[in-house]
Order: structure tokens, then sequence, then C-alpha cells
């Protein structure tokens, strides 16, 4: 049972964050369970999960609904995730680069470039580019040495827009999202020369502008219509 509890949880929000659940969609226990193939007990507990961490809201009689998140929201959170990761691009600086953080940024660096030499994406290197994504921000937090800012971070990933775990795109443009992405790509370059050259208000400045262009980008798409998610496995 304990495990179910936790796979389910898992599953779900999975799910959620990857956009396979969309907002406004409406859960019940039985279909869900059914779905999954375990009981109602683990289901119903997961939801419950998820409504604490803001994912799911409870309907007025039955079920649960994924919540529907305002614009408001993701761009105010996506705001705070430049602020924190900001804050440790600077600390990094303030308490010094070790050199398993700076070869782990460089090694993102270096995956990234590769990917980026066929000057074309499809959905499988957007996944490739998540990981990568995915990795270089983490190794910031860590290299922070602040548990707070990581904490922090981990309260606010509960948007999945405002998550460095997935990733918005259009699949209808490819070339686009090429150049979008490309471009982040650069700023993440920028940033870790910011970093190894000891310009820890610069960092902090690179990084906010990073999560500026997450959020422009994000609107841009999401006015397109076609929103698809990648999330990294």
């Amino acid at each position: 049972m304990n495990k179910d509890k936790h796979a389910v949880l898992s599953i779900l929000r999975d799910k959620i964050l990857s956009g396979a659940l969309q907002q406004g969609d409406r859960l019940a226990e039985i279909p869900t369970a059914d779905m999954l193939g375990v009981s109602r007990t683990p289901v119903r507990i997961a939801f419950r999960a998820l409504e604490q961490e803001g994912l799911l809201t409870k309907l007025p009689r039955r079920g649960y609904q994924v919540r529907l998140v305002s614009g408001d929201e993701i761009a105010d959170a996506v705001e705070v995730r430049g602020a924190l990761e900001g804050l440790a691009t600077r600390q990094i600086v303030e308490k010094g680069l070790s050199d398993d953080v700076l070869d782990t940024l460089t090694q993102c660096l270096t995956e990234g470039d590769e990917l980026f030499k066929e000057r074309y994406f499809n959905e499988e290197k957007i996944q490739d580019y998540v990981e990568i994504n995915r990795r270089f921000h983490d190794c910031l937090v860590q290299g922070s040495q602040n548990n707070a800012i990581a904490m922090a971070l981990q309260m606010n990933e509960h948007l999945p827009m405002a998550s460095v775990n997935a990733l918005v795109f259009n699949p209808e443009q490819t070339e686009r999202e090429y150049e979008r992405l490309y471009y982040a790509h650069q700023q993440h370059h920028a940033i870790v020369q910011a970093i190894a050259s000891g310009q820890g208000a610069r960092a902090e400045a690179l990084m906010k502008e990073h999560a500026q262009a997450a959020l422009n980008s994000y609107k841009q798409i999401s006015s397109h219509g076609v929103v698809k998610t990648v999330r990294s496995v």
C-alpha cells in the first residue's frame, strides 16, 4: 500500500507538471484508480497531497480539478525563481567557485553547444535540452551552499511553468523554438563567464534577465494557443 501511495502520487504529479493533465481537467477517485490499476485509497491520499501542493483544487461536491493558474501567478513565481537563482549565483562568487561546480557548469555548456550544432530542434532534442537545463540550474543552486534557497525554490516549483524541470514549446514552430532556446543557452554561457570572472553582481543580474526571458517566451508561446510541455525525466 505504501508503495502504491507514493507511486500514484508521483504519476499524477508528473502528469500535471508535464501537461498530460491540463488546467481545469477533473479527476475522480474511481476512474483514476481504474486507469492506474490500484485501489481507491492511494488515489485518495494522492489527491489530498496534490491539493496541499497547490496542483489540485477540491470541488464542492465530488472530485478534484487541476488548479487553474493565472498569468499573474506564473509571472510572480518566475520572478521569485529569478531572484532566488540570482542570489545563488552571487553567493557562488562570494563563497568561492569550486572546481566541481565549474566542471559541471562547463560540461552543461559543452553538451549544449553540441546539441545546437545541427541548427534544428525536434521534440527529442528539446528533451535533451531540458535535461541539460535542469542540471545547469540545479548546479547553480547546489553551488551556492545555501539550503534555504534550495528549499524556497522547491516550494516555488509547484507551478509547472515556473519550474526548470519542465519546458513549454510550440511544436508547430520548431525553427523559432530553436532560436529561443539557443538564446537561453547563450545566456548560460554569459552567466558562467560572470561567475568564473568573480563578477557576482553581474551574474545575479544575468540570472534575473534569464528568468524574465523565459517568462516572455512562455507568454508568446501561450498566445499562439499551441503549447506542449516536455518534462525532465
